[in-house]
């Protein structure tokens, strides 16, 4: 098939041939010579004797039209292009852009340029819009080429040109910056970029050879490029105003200090927010659909309040029902494309993820009633062959959206639980989405069956009544299922092997430890931090021979050097699964038969305790060493280990409250058990420490106005009641005991 001459006519049959067409593009992108040749031309277009006037800036053009066709659709067609450095060669015709240069040549060049950074940065990831495909054989190299598109110099060449005359060529690097733009590195780059001229002045203080601070120009952290960017939307195109709108989004997502200035409004000015609240409103749907995607990504860029109270400003309250109100609209429209409504779902996840405030919004404004209706809508509850294999793809998509989205806004509420299973009654629509062949919307449907099963009142009734949650453990089960469904699949079965769940025994008996070891052995860590949440819950309040045959089938070896390991968050429960195993005289045993002794257990305790920076894992090692200090049989190990309680004394003085509790409870278990063991607790100096406590209690009782005024615990005072009242007991029966010895 290669192409032995090219010339304007034969590039354009070629060009109609592969629009639209994945086979064609798929030949032509495998043929190396050709596609070669294109790139070559983009730079350097073949001449004859005959050839008129312009030919080879038609040439140009229409290879440059080719390249961007060949890019969409053909893993083939971008490995060629990969291999064949396309873009940097797409690039440097940017670079090389003449002003005499028709508007025709820069505007396909630069659309070309385009076409091949978006079709990369998908086989990077992450995806924009729902989930990605699994991670592409040719992700090093598109990586590659990725970083290469967002180095300084090289954005050098192309970003000022969101600033050319004709509004073709900047709708098409806003659209680049938009669509390519996926992670922090390259999203602080792109915030951060100015034009040389301004960069050489900020180098220089005010007497010329001063160097300034860059961090404190005007011109950094997205000064120049939001500039440029606010003052395209205020032109009268309106595709242009898209993509200068997504680009705003790309560059400002979990940008905080960025969507800080474009909330706020400069002195006698309006603010970037407010100009985009107002293109919301558009009637140009595309036009409404980047707005509220950048509304959102300026307003989520702080991170969700995690406080057991949180909060929302009436402004945020106001941006966020606005945004709501025109994705309502959308969603529910009858004449809305699904690709709009898709991305319409899609912007509703973004706006409420992580944040019960706005699910909670969601939920009053009645987006959880318009995405489920869309679900139920699009679903046949029977399954036949043609939902199996004749779907189009862009319903599958618009499911996925929609079940993502119902997925995020039931994440914390039971009552909006209780109104997807009982009043709008999407599990059936759920559970079939399990079989369905998109991976994308049996990721979605997991998403779903997990934040139902976080409800106790739906796991004991509805998942199990239904069936969802056997379905979603059939998956769970499967060898060849796609790493991020068994990622979703897996934090369902966390929730559905809990001490109140049903389905516990059953999963037991078929087969559920086996799988979870198999998880617990990937080179995943996402998985393995699964497996051990599993894990962790299964243990949880269970009997002595469930927790033999667990451990037993993780492996001691295993679970000690899970106690070790790297990630701070796979030590955490590791040390949470032993202590469950450790709540009570039988488990405890166990542990100091199988972990290699006293010394070996209580060193890795200690070492946890001592070096550990994160403080979830030091609150479950002492919570194993409270658990531990309930045996009689074994308390003595812990009296002689003065590494041990020097690490409970640490934790009384420095810790929060949440680890000294568990700590104050060791100790005072430890005191009334063994009258004799003033001699160690003094030695590690637990018995002056105590003595410190109580000492400032009634301080602290007093005056509960200034303890808050100033902070919190002061001078070594104890503010928490619980730990007043077990330090209290600790040191009477220790001093009482010390009498006694005398």
């Amino acid at each position: 098939m290669t192409i032995t001459a090219l010339n304007v006519p034969t590039l354009k049959a070629v060009k109609n041939a592969v629009i639209g067409n994945r086979t064609a593009k798929g030949n032509y992108g495998r043929d190396e010579v050709f596609v070669s040749r294109l790139v070559e031309c983009i730079n350097d277009p073949p001449t004859s004797p005959g050839d008129w006037e312009g030919s080879k800036t038609i040439l140009r053009i229409e290879a440059a039209h080719i390249l961007a066709s060949l890019s969409y659709g053909s893993p083939d067609a971008l490995r060629t292009l990969l291999r064949l450095n396309a873009s940097q060669a797409l690039l440097y015709a940017v670079s090389t852009f003449q002003p005499t240069d028709s508007v025709s040549l820069k505007a396909a060049i630069t659309r070309a340029l385009r076409a091949i950074a978006t079709t990369i940065a998908d086989a990077v990831g992450p995806s924009q819009w729902g989930l990605s495909p699994s991670v592409s054989d040719i992700r090093p190299e598109a990586k590659a080429a990725l970083d290469y598109v967002f180095q300084p110099e090289i954005m050098d060449v192309y970003i000022p040109l969101l600033n050319d005359r004709s509004p073709q060529v900047s709708t098409a690097i806003a659209q680049l910056i938009a669509s390519s733009v996926r992670d922090p590195t390259h999203r602080t780059k792109v915030s951060d970029w100015c034009p040389p001229a301004e960069r050489t002045v900020e180098t220089k203080g005010k007497r010329g050879w001063e160097k300034r601070d860059p961090t404190k120009s005007p011109s950094r952290q997205g000064g120049w490029i939001t500039r440029t960017l606010a003052a395209l939307l205020r032109q009268k195109d309106a595709k242009l105003q898209e993509a200068a709108l997504s680009a705003l989004a790309s560059v400002t997502k979990e940008n905080e200090p960025l969507a800080s200035r474009l909330a706020r409004a400069p002195p006698g000015q309006e603010s970037v927010m407010s100009t985009v609240l107002s293109l919301c409103k558009s009637r140009n749907t595309d036009l409404q659909l980047a707005a509220s995607l950048c509304a959102t990504n300026i307003l989520r860029a702080p991170p969700a309040p995690k406080s057991h109270i949180p909060y929302i400003s009436p402004m945020e309250q106001t941006t966020a029902i606005t945004i709501m109100h025109v994705l309502n609209r959308i969603i529910s429209s009858d004449t809305a494309s699904n690709q709009h409504k898709t991305k319409a779902c899609f912007i509703l996840y973004y706006l409420v993820t992580d944040h019960r405030l706005f699910c909670q919004l969601a939920y009053e404004r009645n987006c959880l009633v318009q995405v489920a209706q869309l679900v139920t809508s699009i679903t046949p509850i029977e399954k036949t062959s043609e939902f199996e294999e004749d779907e189009p793809e862009s319903v599958s998509r618009l499911r996925e959206a929609a079940l993502t989205a119902v997925a995020a806004i039931a994440m914390f509420d039971n009552d909006i639980r209780t109104a997807v299973t009982d009043e709008l009654k999407i599990i059936p629509a759920v559970q079939v989405s399990l079989t369905h062949q998109y991976v994308g919307v049996r990721y979605a449907a997991c998403q779903c069956a997990r934040a139902l099963s976080r409800a106790v009142s739906a796991l004991r009734t509805n998942i199990v009544d239904t069936g969802l949650g056997m379905s979603v453990f059939q998956l769970f089960m499967k060898q060849d299922e796609d790493r991020q469904v068994m990622h979703a699949a897996s934090t369902v079965v966390c929730n559905v092997v809990t001490d109140f769940s049903p389905l516990r025994s059953t999963l037991i008996e078929q087969g559920v430890i086996t799988r979870l070891v198999q998880l617990l052995n990937t080179g995943d860590s996402a998985l393995r931090l699964n497996a051990l949440w599993a894990f962790k819950n299964l243990l949880y309040k269970a009997t002595p021979e469930l927790k033999r045959q667990v451990m037993n089938r993780i492996g001691w070896q295993e679970v000690r050097s899970l106690l070790e390991d790297p990630d701070h968050r796979i030590r955490e429960q590791a040390f949470h699964i032993i202590r469950h195993v450790a709540d009570g005289v039988d488990g405890v045993e166990l542990l100091f038969s199988e972990m290699g002794g006293s010394e070996v257990l209580l060193g890795h305790l200690a070492k946890a305790i001592e070096s550990e920076d994160d403080e979830d894992v030091v609150l479950q090692a002492v919570f194993v060493l409270a658990n531990m200090a309930n045996s009689a049989a074994h308390q003595r190990s812990i009296l002689a280990d003065q590494r041990i309680l020097r690490c409970l004394r640490d934790c009384l003085i420095d810790a929060k409250v949440e680890i000294r509790r568990p700590a104050i409870s060791c100790v005072l278990e430890l005191v009334r058990q063994n009258p004799r063991s003033h001699r160690e607790l003094h030695e590690a100096k637990i018995d002056s420490t105590l003595r410190h406590m109580c000492e400032h209690s009634s301080h602290v009782s007093a005056s509960p106005t200034a303890l808050r005024l100033t902070g919190g615990r002061q001078m070594g005072a104890e503010d928490d009641l619980e730990v007043q009242g077990k330090a209290q007991q600790a040191l009477h029966w220790l001093e009482h005991n010390a009498d006694m010895d005398v």
